[in-house]
């Protein structure tokens, strides 16, 4: 219960924030609300004041009145969408926030797997819960209000079942939602218990122990047979609300119709009250028993999960992106909050590689064989070399995306990963919804001075985009950004991160050569801290003091000068990346 008034407050001071998209929400729905309303008192003077008065053109124009309506509710339920949009993908960012806080980026791929997934599944039913919830109150509103219109008598008739019906669904929703949670719990039981047995089968086939792994087998199916049937119980309830809610008025309209003709409602006002109650107020019910009992349900279950007490021995990193299966693909990766790094006994060498193999499979040939690298603090190095040859592998195994089959990793001495030590930019650069000064000091655990934050910008060239967006705090929406600018902003999120150790993995691929060299220089220079820099451009190669030249079994290290003496690969791709003169006219 403390858990669930903890996120009931973070929920109005969510909504609280956005209180003009929830005004331009409720303008919108109004307008579908007009369209509920008209329908029922538009067919009704049809009938009353039109075809029963003899008078057919009044009630064309009144049909053609409904009809108009009906247009002008479709168009506002067109500009619903995107408003709910505005107001779900922060609650999104939130979460994916919330997730990343309790340490999920430390857990393993099965696990992060799962999170994201249900990150993505609240996102969805949220969606859901706002749409159905919303239409069933402003629909239920423009019913209630035509009957009323209408006749109040017909109001008294709709509305204690309706009533009814919406208490009785509220009331199940408690029990759903915790009959949800134990059938997920008794299906990932299951799931483990197979994944146990399932690869062992040999082994317990050679030692007799089918019986056991089929009883422990068992009891897991029918523990999920067993909640199973219990939420099936449970869904049942649903459709006597809906029965109550929805069905029964139109019941007790059709069983009143008498004694309400002689209480001077009209004949256009029964069959208003009857499409009110069939085309409006019975199916918004169905949709919020149907979508607030399944969306609802799976929606707590999932915030539980997501919000709940984070796992033991989980620290507190800022975001993380799974490296896909393949050779040198990981363009996406992970950059962690940083503190300051503890002391170690080698802190003057930045970057130590020892044997380093890896290969993406036990039959694959290595990426990575035998590779040695020791890179001084303060150092500046770009690794070149063809695409897929290890260049992005390289910095996932450094910064601990990828483990190694042989070899150590030390960075400042401490064994990789060194969260602490190293920021890893990638090629496609993340920033989330909220204002530019909470992207930029994302990895900062304690407060940035502004003029701190100013000065990392003009370093690195943000300056421009800063002031465009109105400064620090100014929101910013990722889908208006340019690749480019996403780039400028994640790097000098990176700049301004603690971590001594900075890798740029085609971080700057989307800027032009000007802005990549103003950012490099500004890494370079950064005080205490070493540069790696995955390059695309020769220009970025020779700014570097030492050059890494990735060549399976023909790497080789050195400068600009030393590397077109000795790599042959290093001389083809300088001829390849400088441009080649024009040739002289005659």
């Amino acid at each position: 219960m403390r858990g669930s008034g903890i996120r009931a407050r973070r929920a109005c001071r969510f909504l609280r924030a956005r209180w003009r998209v929830l005004v331009r929400l409720g303008a919108w729905s109004v307008l579908e609300a007009g369209q509920t309303f008209l329908v029922g008192y538009a067919l009704a003077r049809a009938l009353d004041a039109g075809f029963l008065a003899g008078n057919a053109r009044t009630g064309l124009l009144w049909l053609g009145a409904a009809g108009l309506s009906v247009c002008a509710g479709a168009y506002g339920t067109g500009r619903v969408y995107g408003v709910v949009a505005a107001l779900v993908e922060p609650a999104r960012d939130r979460l994916v926030t919330a997730v990343v806080a309790r340490g999920v980026r430390e857990a393993d791929a099965g696990a992060l797997s799962g999170l994201t997934q249900q990150v993505e599944i609240a996102r969805d039913t949220l969606a859901g819960v706002v749409m159905v919830t919303r239409s069933f109150l402003f629909t239920a509103a423009g019913a209630l209000i035509g009957l009323c219109s209408l006749a109040p008598l017909l109001l008294a008739v709709v509305l204690p079942p309706l009533l009814a019906g919406v208490a009785l669904f509220a009331a199940t929703l408690g029990p759903l939602a915790r009959r949800q949670e134990a059938f997920l719990t008794a299906d990932e039981a299951l799931a483990q218990e197979l994944g146990e047995v399932l690869p062992g089968l040999r082994d317990i086939t050679a030692s007799g122990a089918e019986k056991r792994a089929a009883d422990g087998v068992g009891r897991r199916t029918d523990a999920e047979l067993r909640t199973a049937r219990t939420l099936a119980r449970w869904s049942a309830a649903r459709v006597a609300a809906l029965a109550v809610g929805g069905e029964l008025p139109a019941v007790l309209l059709l069983l009143t119709a008498p004694w309400l003709l002689a209480h001077d409602v009209t004949p256009g006002a029964l069959v208003g009250a009857l499409a009110y109650v069939t085309q409006s107020l019975l199916p918004a019910l169905n949709n919020l028993i149907h979508g607030l009992g399944t969306s609802g349900s799976r929606l707590t279950v999932v915030l539980n999960r997501l919000l709940g007490q984070p796992p033991k021995g989980r620290g507190a990193v800022s975001d993380m992106r799974l490296p896909p299966r393949g050779r040198d693909k990981p363009h996406t990766a992970r950059t962690r909050r940083t503190t300051a790094l503890p002391p170690s006994p080698d802190a003057h060498t930045a970057l130590a590689v020892t044997a380093l193999t890896f290969a993406y499979g036990p039959t694959s040939e290595p990426v990575l064989d035998d590779l040695d690298l020791t890179l001084p603090a303060g150092a500046h190095l770009a690794v070149v070399g063809p695409s897929g040859i290890g260049k992005s592998t390289l910095t996932s195994l450094i910064t601990g995306l990828l483990t190694p089959q042989q070899g150590s990793i030390h960075v400042y001495g401490h064994p990789a990963p060194a969260p602490q030590a190293t920021v890893l930019i990638p090629q496609e650069a993340y920033v989330h919804t909220g204002t530019l000064a909470e992207n930029l000091t994302l990895f900062r655990n304690e407060p940035l001075p502004e003029p701190e934050l100013l000065a990392a910008a003009d370093a690195v060239g943000l300056t421009p985009l800063l002031k465009r967006l109105g400064g620090p705090g100014a929101p910013v929406t990722p889908a208006e950004l340019s690749a480019g600018e996403r780039q400028l902003i994640a790097l000098t999120r990176a700049y301004l991160s603690a971590a001594p150790l900075a890798l740029l993995d085609e971080a700057t691929c989307h800027l032009d050569p000007e802005a990549e060299a103003r950012a490099e220089r500004a890494f370079a220079a950064r005080p205490g801290g070493t540069l790696i820099v995955v390059a695309h451009r020769i220009s970025s190669a020779r700014r570097a003091g030492r050059i890494l030249v990735m060549d399976g079994a023909r790497t080789a290290c050195g400068t600009h000068d030393e590397l077109l003496r000795a790599s042959a690969l290093y001389r083809d791709l300088t001829g390849r990346w400088t441009p080649r003169p024009a040739p002289l006219s005659r």
